[in-house]
């Protein structure tokens, strides 16, 4: 097993991915905010659309609570833009290729699909303080009540 996973309590590895919006996305670029990172499998599914509107329906809430929203997957730029434009997210969305930040934080497990085995992502979301300290994780997240979830444990920070 690799040592650098996340665990909470413990300051969550640097990472740079490539994000929509052309630019790339370093963690100690977020110092001073918290962050949410939530994982999800793939760009324009019926899930996967409805988090992001969740999450893009209570941006104020999170701005408020001086929160950043970071959206990840496997899909690649192009697919991420279109996503964001089609849904009107204001948050980036990071791409993750290469699976290196769904390797720290654990996220790709054996799924079961008609049948057909495969490795996904498994619905996740992270809360990294202002510190870059890992507070809490959400996994096998459920879409219908999460982002209220999320939300209350930011009140709690």
């Amino acid at each position: 097993m690799s040592t650098n996973k996340v665990k909470i309590g413990k300051k969550v590895p640097e990472f740079d991915l490539p994000s929509t919006g052309n630019k790339s996305v370093k963690l100690s670029q977020l110092k001073g905010k918290n962050k949410i990172i939530y994982f999800y499998p793939k760009d324009s599914t019926p899930g996967c659309t409805i988090e992001a509107q969740n999450f893009r329906d209570n941006m104020r809430k999170f701005s408020s609570l001086n929160v950043i929203i970071l959206g990840v997957s496997r899909d690649k730029i192009t697919s991420h833009e279109r996503f964001k434009k089609n849904q009107k997210l204001p948050f980036d969305l990071l791409s993750d290729v290469d699976e290196k930040l769904c390797k720290i934080f654990d996220v790709l497990k054996e799924k079961n699909m008609y049948g057909k085995k495969f490795i996904g992502i498994e619905r996740s979301t992270f809360l990294i303080d202002e510190k870059g300290i890992l507070r809490n994780e959400w996994r096998k997240v459920k879409v219908k009540e999460h982002v209220q979830d999320v939300l209350q444990k930011l009140k709690k920070l």
